[in-house]
């Protein structure tokens, strides 16, 4: 697993979470579960407000995981990096919240539609584009994260 040091020196896991975490907790599965009921209405209201037409980028499914992608990242890097670790917070909204707003499975069904109907090269654009941005949209949530002035853990910064 791998490991970070606290102002202390102390080495502690990545993911303080995972290194206590032995058996699925019902209280754990309702946040997730809360939190996807709001993200997959999120994601359906974009993919009504954003029209795409057949054979084109589809650019509902891109600005969602994008967007998804980079909340994951500041809030990734704000829960893990300047407060106090909680059960609840990150299942709820990393686990439920992203999970369900973001879509692996419309993306990559979207692609497989786009080859079938002849449009290779905008599926390998909306692929390329997909990872690429999304990647850069996760870097940039964390740097966002890191810049702003907020509490560390233990104190001020």
């Amino acid at each position: 697993m791998a490991t970070d040091h606290d102002p202390t020196g102390e080495r502690l896991p990545i993911d303080p979470d995972r290194a206590r975490r032995t058996r699925t907790r019902p209280s754990v599965l309702l946040a997730i579960a809360l939190g996807a009921a709001f993200g997959a209405p999120a994601r359906y209201g974009i993919a009504q407000a954003v029209h795409v037409a057949p054979g084109t980028f589809p650019w509902a499914t891109f600005v969602t995981n994008v967007s998804g992608s980079f909340a994951l990242g500041l809030f990734m890097a704000v829960v893990l990096e300047r407060f106090p670790p909680t059960r609840y917070l990150r299942p709820f909204v990393a686990t439920g919240f992203l999970g369900a707003y973001t879509t692996y499975s419309t993306f990559a069904v979207e692609s497989d539609l786009l080859v079938k109907d002849g449009h290779a090269d905008v599926a390998l654009l909306y692929a390329g584009a997909s990872l690429v941005v999304g990647f850069l949209a996760v870097w940039a949530g964390i740097w966002v994260a890191r810049t702003v002035p907020l509490p560390y853990r233990g104190g001020t910064s």
